[in-house]
């Protein structure tokens, strides 16, 4: 609100003008009880440690306090300033002046990092079909980069394409060595691959197809040994460019990637560009960064001990000798003995360009459009294939990714690494987003036909593999989800003809799964239920999507009975009614905090904080109108009644604001 950021404003400059000390960032409270005031800064305790740092005095916070009260008395939008505790600055609001400015539209955000940020989210092998896994990492990704947008921030989203990796080698061999196809003849595999029903959500089900045989090319080398030669042979082929096995791949690469965007974009996630590991190591990105690696002292060559023959990390920073640094003692490789780059090195070598430090960039295609007009762009190393309408990429203020915590080691060494070639505050700000593993609860297990063991049931999760091809598509859990919500929604609306129906039964269904996956903060480990995640009570998406629900019905009524509810003056006697009514004041407050909760949420890089305060706000408004004191159309008190329809199209309008933050879409009915 403007009055808060007025009130931090007078303080810093008050702050200089008794201190002379420059202090704009200070910690803000929200009483517990509204008698307690609004506002409270304990800024004076900061205030009495840096005083006695500087003058070696000592000074008492309470003092501090009352100084800074006296600058604050007499401004606009304050009634009283009072002194609490041991120093605590308490500020009552005008609150008439306050529901006044809350009636109006939000103002403009403030930008706090500055500059485009990059996020780069979902980046999943094109080997095969995306599972209930994936889709943290995606959702958990989009929505930072929503709330980083809806904060002010300017956002690049990519998502990294490692197509020339073990993963989509191993496919190539299935189709090559166990199922004896051609390119061409992958080529003519159908659409509705597995028997699988395409849709318009999911026109192609090809990334199901090699789900299956990703699986059977594990046992294929199980059963032999010496197959891995194989796998060994394909990925030097797809590593050269050239040649029929490099164009299976790269077909294969190409076509599941289509079948990843077509799954994303059924939960409303979109990309902006999608850089290519091939492009990376054909343009010899890596080549420029492994020279400035070596040039800055930041790795050096083993040439005795375990790791003989390697290009390894070295850094002030590294951890000393211990079993979880010998555990892990390979994540700090570089260059392996045989030559070939590890993950790692390829990621210090993406992050430097992210960042625009190899002065060199790749070329750009178009990949896809979506519906609604926004490009998809993919790298490209054919400078022929380059679109000289694309975009400027690259070159962020910092760079966010989102990865498992599973890779949090390997991922310290790639910030050590980008650190030994640029200190500033671009690889300050920048992280590795971290995040537990998704399992399933047995019985949304069994719902999705999956065969469970004695011991998952006793364990109550059951996780999932890829290889072994146990496991969750995310493609048929939206679609279980989406066949749960019809019923439900089938069932209380039987006058909405299909196509309403299958809408928002898909809007609750999406709502349902975003939700579950972001309440919980990021480093939490989850088992996804049906049940509980379609809940309409508790903390779940419909819970706060009815929320919404319901204040649309409310203003739906007003204009049926022809009552105004966009007016622009409130009665007089709003002061002497918000006196009295503590209750609608602390709604009303609540509702306004999400300006501070998105930047909270954006500082932290953390969704649940938004997540959590929708859920706490979509709470007080059920309260709010389940009382039967809040009847709006029922209540007689003209001057009452439009601070209820106030009151109402602010929480509106900040759950609104809070489910788009999260990626979620707020039904018409539910």
């Amino acid at each position: 609100m403007v009055i808060q950021q007025a009130v931090r404003e007078k303080l810093a400059a008050a702050i200089k003008d008794l201190f002379a000390l420059d202090l704009t960032a200070f910690a803000a409270e929200i009483p517990p009880r509204t008698e307690l005031g609004d506002l409270a800064f304990p800024v004076a305790f900061e205030l009495a440690k840096r005083l006695k740092a500087a003058t070696g005095q000592k000074q008492n916070p309470r003092d501090i306090a009352a100084k800074l009260a006296e600058a604050l008395r007499g401004m606009a939008g304050i009634v009283r300033v009072e002194i609490a505790g041991a120093g605590y600055l308490n500020l009552y609001f005008d609150r008439a002046n306050y529901v006044l400015e809350a009636a109006r539209e939000d103002e403009d955000a403030h930008p706090v990092y500055g500059g485009k940020l990059i996020v780069e989210h979902t980046s999943v092998n094109p080997n095969k079909a995306a599972h209930i896994g994936h889709l943290r990492n995606a959702i958990l990704g989009d929505t930072v980069v929503r709330i980083l947008r809806q904060a002010g921030e300017t956002v690049e989203v990519q998502n990294y394409i490692d197509n020339t990796g073990v993963q989509v080698a191993d496919v190539v061999v299935g189709f090559k060595h166990i199922e004896k196809l051609t390119l061409d003849e992958v080529k003519r595999i159908p659409k509705n691959a597995n028997n699988h029903a395409a849709t318009e959500a999911k026109p192609d089900y090809f990334d199901y197809l090699c789900w299956d045989l990703y699986a059977k090319v594990g046992q294929f080398y199980e059963e032999d040994k010496s197959r891995l030669a194989m796998r060994a042979a394909t990925l030097h082929d797809i590593e050269s460019g050239t040649g029929e096995t490099y164009e299976l791949a790269d077909y294969v690469a190409t076509r599941i990637l289509h079948c990843h965007l077509d799954t994303m974009l059924r939960l409303g996630i979109k990309y902006d560009v999608m850089p290519r590991e091939s492009d990376v190591l054909h343009l010899h990105i890596w080549d420029k960064a492994f020279a400035l690696l070596k040039e800055r002292g930041a790795i050096a060559f083993e040439s005795e001990g375990r790791l003989a023959g390697c290009w390894v990390m070295r850094s002030a920073d590294e951890p000393a000798k211990d079993e979880a640094e010998s555990e892990h003692e390979a994540d700090k490789v570089i260059v392996r003995s045989n030559g070939t780059v590890t993950y790692t090195g390829k990621d210090i070598a993406y992050h430097l360009w992210k960042l625009g430090q190899l002065d060199i960039d790749f070329g750009y295609k178009k990949f896809t459009t979506y519906p609604d007009g926004h490009m998809v762009w993919i790298t490209t190393a054919n400078r022929a294939e380059n679109d000289a309408t694309h975009p400027a990429f690259g070159n962020g203020a910092a760079y966010f990714n989102v990865i498992d915590i599973g890779q949090s080691y390997p991922q310290r060494y790639v910030k050590i690494g980008v650190t030994a070639i640029l200190h500033d505050g671009r690889v300050e700000r920048s992280a590795h987003l971290a995040y537990e593993k998704v399992a399933l609860t047995p019985a949304a297990a069994k719902q999705l036909g999956q065969q469970l063991s004695e011991e998952d049931e006793k364990r109550g999760a059951v996780s999932m593999s890829g290889r072994k091809g146990l496991g969750v598509k995310a493609d048929d859990l939206i679609e279980q989800l989406e066949a749960n919500a019809l019923s439900e929604v089938a069932s209380r609306h039987p006058e909405l003809d299909e196509t309403e129906q299958k809408v928002t039964a898909h809007q609750i269904a999406i709502g349902a799964l975003r939700y579950f996956l972001l309440k919980y903060s990021r480093n939490s480990i989850i088992s996804f239920d049906f049940k509980e995640a379609l809940s309409f009570d508790g903390e779940t998406g419909p819970y706060i999507q009815y929320a919404v629900v319901r204040a649309n019905s409310i203003f739906r009524k007003l204009e049926e009975a022809g009552i105004d509810s966009q007016k622009e003056t409130v009665d007089e006697r709003l002061p002497e009614i918000l006196a009295k009514e503590d209750e609608l004041w602390g709604l009303l407050y609540f509702a306004l905090r999400m300006e501070d909760v998105i930047q909270s949420a954006a500082n932290a890089l953390e969704p649940a904080f938004v997540a959590k305060w929708a859920f706490q706000l979509a709470q007080q408004f059920n309260a709010f109108y389940n009382n039967d004191r809040n009847r709006i159309l029922e209540e007689p008190d003209i001057a009452r009644r439009d601070l209820l329809v106030i009151i109402t199209g602010v929480v509106r309008r900040q759950l609104i604001s809070a489910l788009t933050a999260l990626g979620i879409e707020a039904p018409e009915r539910m």
